[in-house]
């Protein structure tokens, strides 16, 4: 493990086994949701999901947290969007509440700052 850099599973939607806990961590072979919305829409059908906490010595915000999921195709996506974040875990949630083991796709995209003109900000909704 690096000194400057460590990865730690605050929380996922189902036990993972040490492999998939490595896979989840690891975010080199992920796509950016964030860099994915820039010119258009995208549908992910979440399998699995972490919430990561950060600790990067050499980034200017030293601790965050980013979201990784893997979906049904076994694509990886991470998000450190915080607004993404909490519409995701909202949904998630309230399927995941229900227990009937319902497959469901959100659709990631951006929507106008009221706060920041000209600025987007990236979130989610189900489809």
């Amino acid at each position: 493990m690096r000194e400057n850099y460590n990865v730690t599973i605050a929380s996922s939607n189902k036990e993972l086994s040490a492999r998939e806990r490595i896979k989840i961590k690891d975010t080199a072979d992920a796509l950016s949701i964030d860099q994915e919305t820039a010119a258009e829409n995208i549908e992910i059908t979440p399998d699995v999901y972490a919430l990561l906490d950060i600790h990067n010595e050499k980034s200017e915000d030293k601790d965050y947290r980013q979201l990784v999921i893997i979906d049904t195709a076994g694509e990886k996506w991470y998000t450190g969007s915080p607004s993404f974040i909490e519409s995701f875990l909202d949904i998630a949630g309230e399927m995941e509440a229900e227990g009937s083991g319902e497959v469901y796709t959100i659709k990631a995209f951006r929507r106008p700052s009221k706060n920041y003109s000209g600025k987007t900000f990236l979130t989610c909704s189900i489809k």
